[in-house]
């Protein structure tokens, strides 16, 4: 009996999992619209607060909780999501995961000064357009383009 082959770290794991976004956003003196991107902690890429699901909450929720932990962001969050994006998601034990994202606007009325990912990440408001040339997932890089509270 020959034995299972066993998968290449580059090729993602077959069922993709769900994560939970934020979109802050705002507007800014003359009334457009600016999103909040953030970059990742590792490949210093821009991308928008999203984690894993928290058990016993939810989802808009959770995604709140992540735009407050890794941007110190906070508001109300739309109860359904905007749009969604997937991408492959490098794994620290090399694997790459696919993954879901469903994204959900957060109107940001306050921004705090101290937050727990604080000082690991660079932030900035920018014009969705703007905001859409900087990502490098080609379906986050719609919905920020096309994005409309």
């Amino acid at each position: 009996m020959r034995k299972p082959e066993k998968p290449s770290s580059r090729e993602p794991d077959r069922e993709p999992r769900t994560q939970f976004a934020a979109l802050p956003w705002r507007r800014s003196a003359d009334r457009q619209v600016e999103v909040l991107l953030i970059t990742s902690r590792e490949t210093r890429r821009w991308v928008i607060p999203k984690g894993w699901p928290i058990k016993g909450v939810k989802s808009a929720k959770s995604a709140a909780q992540e735009a407050f932990e890794e941007a110190g962001v906070q508001g109300k969050v739309s109860k359904r999501p905007v749009g969604s994006y997937a991408y492959d998601k490098r794994l620290k034990n090399g694997r790459l995961q696919h993954v879901r994202v469903a994204v959900f606007g957060l109107q940001v009325d306050g921004e705090a000064d101290a937050y727990p990912e604080f000082g690991q990440r660079e932030k900035r408001w920018l014009p969705v357009t703007e905001a859409a040339r900087l990502v490098d997932e080609p379906e986050l890089m719609v919905l920020l383009a096309t994005f409309q509270p």
